[in-house]
């Protein structure tokens, strides 16, 4: 289990550079430019870094509009980053470990703080959101899951509106998912606040490897959309990235 999770953590990293090819070479790969590289604080004192995006502020234009995105990644984002970093300053290194990554919290989160799982949680959920959207995206799913879906759920309409249900209904603020669990199914569910179904807890229900995921916090749509969280769940199929998306369905 701790293998799989571990190779997933670095195939996600290798999707700011395009699509994941083959597993072997996703394995195989020297990562130059990913989100996941930064999150490693390394012996020295390093921080957690803000990760570029893969696309300019309005490339997701007309469907997310250009400040949403300039605040939600360089004003919320941020913040997730800078206060997660204050928080591990208050974590026993002897709990960390060694690579203090978030892979590395995740699997320990039951002994983290409540700053600690809320930013570290921002964090990843933020960088592989940011991934999981393209100005080319939109359109049908792709590859392997594709397939998966249509076996599953019968078609992809069926599954986005499954996918729609989820979302509409997390209470407040929180994330919706679709991942892969580890008998190799997929499943819908959702996670409150900054958790994610990577984060070892027993209160979390979803749990798998993410393969899409959508943030319904007001934040990520209310300059646009208001309050109208079907309108921005609608405009953001749009722009989902399949590519990357299959990917992670792939690792």
């Amino acid at each position: 289990m701790a293998d799989s999770r571990r190779d997933f953590f670095k195939k996600a990293a290798a999707l700011t550079i395009g699509a994941i090819a083959t597993s072997t070479v996703v394995k195989s790969a020297i990562v130059t430019t990913n989100f996941l590289e930064k999150e490693i604080l390394p012996i020295d004192g390093g921080k957690f870094t803000l990760p570029a995006l893969p696309y300019g502020y309005d490339a997701l234009e007309p469907h997310i509009d250009k400040l949403t995105m300039e605040i939600h990644h360089s004003k919320h984002h941020q913040a997730y980053i800078t206060n997660l970093n204050k928080a591990l300053e208050t974590v026993d290194g002897n709990v960390l470990g060694s690579p203090q990554s978030l892979e590395n919290i995740f699997n320990k989160m039951i002994m983290m703080p409540t700053a600690v799982r809320n930013n570290a949680g921002g964090h990843y959920n933020h960088s592989l959101f940011w991934q999981l959207m393209s100005a080319k995206g939109g359109g049908e799913p792709k590859g392997k899951l594709a397939e998966a879906i249509k076996t599953q759920f019968g078609s992809a309409e069926e599954f986005k509106k499954q996918f729609n249900d989820v979302a509409m209904k997390r209470f407040g603020s929180g994330w919706a998912w679709l991942v892969k669990t580890k008998d190799g199914k997929l499943a819908i569910g959702s996670t409150a606040n900054q958790d994610n179904p990577l984060m070892i807890l027993p209160e979390i229900e979803i749990k798998g490897t993410p393969v899409l995921a959508l943030d319904v916090w007001e934040h990520a749509y209310y300059l646009k959309n208001q309050n109208k969280r079907a309108d921005y769940i609608a405009s953001w199929w749009n722009v989902v990235n399949w590519e990357v998306a299959d990917g992670l369905y792939n690792s």
